[in-house]
């Protein structure tokens, strides 16, 4: 009663004000849900290739110094969620809202496979740990980004010019195997990708519009779990490096 009784006071504008703030929490609830189904197909695809050596050795091979890298299937799996990424970023609004969900529960899965191999080179104690410290610090940061009233576009453009750093560096220490090099591009990771959840969760924040057609909405909802899925999996993968056990 008291809220119906506060709605005959309210300024046309006020109501609207009202209405876009209900739409909004709506729109970001959909877009976390999203993200936590494909985070949480990508867990359990892990665990079955992890678990599985068959399924595991057509992607992977262990050396005779006990370690684990991608065979030639296991670079294909490694790389199609690039593409895949990448083709679902660039031509989203060419297609069905339907088509885009499944091209992200598609690539949510082969990630899994990615992640399968982390499952095998570190203690399951230390991985279940680092997931907790990222999800903490995700929601930290993501809540940070989606309340502050400072405009954070400009960080997020120096982030971004990090973010290609960083990809430029990993691609030359494939060849140098530096582990300072690694240390340090593994820090640079944690820095930039915390930063981009905050970026990232208020970009998706100011992409809602409430007069966008459901069809619309959907497609901004698929594009923002998929953006902040890619923050939360990277930043768990460089935290791994600092905080997880090797077995």
């Amino acid at each position: 009663m008291a809220f119906g009784s506060d709605r005959k006071y309210m300024t046309p504008a006020q109501a609207d004000a009202a209405q876009i703030d209900v739409g909004l929490r709506q729109y970001m609830l959909r877009v976390y849900n999203m993200m936590a189904l494909g985070l949480g197909l990508t867990g359990v695809v892990a665990l079955l290739v992890a678990n599985n050596p068959a399924v595991f050795g057509l992607f992977f091979q262990r050396s005779a110094t006990g370690n684990v890298g991608p065979n030639l299937l296991g670079w294909v799996a490694l790389l199609a969620p690039v593409g895949l990424a990448l083709w679902l970023s660039f031509r989203l609004h060419a297609m069905r809202a339907s088509t885009a969900a499944g091209m992200f529960y598609g690539y949510a899965a082969l990630m899994g496979i990615t992640l399968s191999m982390y499952l095998q080179i570190y203690t399951g104690v230390s991985v279940a740990r680092t997931f907790f410290i990222t999800a903490s610090a995700f929601a930290g940061l993501s809540l940070w980004g989606y309340v502050t009233k400072k405009d954070l576009s400009g960080f997020g453009s120096f982030l971004i010019m990090g973010l290609w750093g960083l990809i430029i560096a990993s691609l030359v220490n494939m060849f140098l195997g530096s582990s300072m090099m690694s240390f340090i591009i593994s820090a640079a990771g944690v820095l930039i990708f915390a930063g981009l959840t905050a970026y990232d969760t208020q970009k998706i924040k100011e992409m809602y519009f409430e007069a966008d057609d459901s069809e619309t909405a959907s497609k901004k909802a698929i594009f923002g779990a998929l953006t902040l899925y890619l923050d939360f999996i990277n930043l768990f993968i460089y935290l791994l490096r600092f905080l997880g056990d090797r077995r």
